[in-house]
């Protein structure tokens, strides 16, 4: 019988961790040892040879191995043909498109008439329904993006072709799951459009997001699903298949969790509220997908944690929920493109009112159970104002533009359309 031997490598650092899937290696019996003699005196033999031959034949310009010189990459050379699905228009194997520092060039442009896509990641709660319905309607486009009632969907078209520049809820709807996340959309963005389009392209994406405070965003939710919220239509699908029941056990036995109180929504360890915003921004292949077994709890934390920051960083745009002005700012200035009216600061939400009644010992074991979020968004909030100061800094009349958001010339007024009629189609549960 033959025996098989596993073995699990894993590097960790401060800053990233790169997990690698368990290898099987055959261990054979080794060959007699004047076998083995008469194959090492063959392969010596041909190596020589080898090296003369290829020495000889080989043009100067590619064998001058000393010389730094003669070989450069050009990576102006290089075409992506095999890029994966969701991947940009590069010869890396970064998944999260264009990133903010490369936005900052001085010739770059968003070229809405080429290839160029923006891709929103909605998570659940923070301010994403509002911040979508803003992209779709009160941008001040060449060609503004259109939304009839039948169907209910919105089109934001090329300004010379019919083809979508910006993947989200409104334009494209739930292509890849509902409130899909980075693992899902950056493996399945690329495939959606070509399906869509008709036709295969390559394409630069742009990934965009928001984040809120997780105390706030997590009793948002918490409101939610006691309204009967449940988001069963979402996948969970990571490494080409969708978690199990076993690796994602529900948190409640009937159609809904309507009416559950916030004891009993805190105590459910597979509640998916918890750490949200980490989980989603994170590459959940590095940690297993779902499976909690495929590593230690703190090694997986540390690792999911590292991912998000680091996606997260790598992001074209992303902005807070709590400072929409600034958010603003940034993503008109990354993009080069303008709203038509200001994002309004609602401090009064649900989550405020529910804030007041909690416990100490609730406040405590909800700041407990968001932990990565946490750090996550204090990771997220030094980010953003510096990406702020520093475009502030760049821009000469930065009072001026600050001051006037959303005033443009000839177009004033907050959105008109309703919103409630396009947004019955886009999935059975309210987000």
């Amino acid at each position: 019988m033959k025996n098989f031997k596993s073995v699990s490598v894993q590097v960790i650092d401060s800053d990233i961790a790169l997990l690698l899937p368990n290898g099987v290696y055959e261990i054979k019996q080794m060959e007699p040892r004047s076998r083995l003699k008469s194959i090492l005196i063959i392969c010596g033999a041909m190596a020589l040879f080898g090296i003369f031959g290829f020495g000889y034949f080989c043009p100067d310009k590619v064998c001058a191995l000393s010389n730094r010189d003669a070989v450069r990459f050009d990576s102006s050379q290089v075409t992506a043909v095999n890029d994966g699905m969701g991947k940009p228009l590069s010869a890396t194997n970064s998944k999260t498109g264009l990133s903010y520092d490369d936005m900052l060039n001085d010739d770059f442009a968003f070229d809405m008439d080429s290839h160029d896509v923006m891709v929103f990641l909605h998570m659940q709660k923070t301010g994403g329904t509002s911040f979508g319905k803003h992209l779709v309607h009160d941008l001040d486009l060449q060609r503004p993006c259109t939304c009839p009632i039948t169907p209910k969907r919105c089109y934001c078209f090329r300004p010379h072709s019919n083809q979508s520049w910006l993947f989200s809820r409104y334009t494209t709807g739930w292509k890849c799951g509902l409130h899909a996340d980075w693992t899902e959309l950056t493996n399945c963005v690329d495939a959606k459009l070509d399906e869509l389009e008709g036709h295969i392209a390559k394409r630069r994406y742009f990934y965009i997001t928001l984040l809120r405070q997780p105390l706030a965003r997590y009793l948002s939710e918490f409101r939610h699903v006691q309204r009967g919220a449940t988001w069963k239509g979402s996948r969970h699908f990571c490494h080409n298949r969708a978690a199990t029941e076993v690796e994602l056990p529900a948190c409640y036995k009937s159609e809904s969790w309507d009416n559950v109180e916030l004891d009993d929504f805190m105590n459910c360890d597979s509640n998916l509220a918890i750490n949200r915003q980490t989980r989603m921004l994170a590459d959940l292949e590095l940690v297993g997908c779902y499976n909690k077994d495929y590593m230690p709890e703190a090694d997986r934390n540390r690792v999911m944690l590292a991912s998000a920051k680091k996606n997260l960083q790598s992001m074209a745009f992303f902005g807070l929920t709590e400072y929409q002005k600034i958010s603003q700012y940034i993503f008109e200035e990354t993009f080069n493109l303008r709203f038509a009216i200001p994002f309004e600061q609602n401090n009064a939400t649900v989550s405020s009112h529910t804030m007041p009644t909690l416990s100490a010992e609730q406040a405590t074991k909800i700041a407990h159970l968001n932990d990565l979020d946490n750090e996550l968004y204090q990771f997220a909030k030094q980010l953003l104002f510096e990406r702020f100061h520093r475009l502030k800094a760049r821009d000469s009349k930065f009072e001026q533009r600050f001051s006037h958001l959303g005033e443009i010339p000839g177009k004033f007024g907050v959105t008109e359309f309703d919103w409630d009629k396009l947004d019955d189609d886009i999935t059975s549960n309210p987000v």
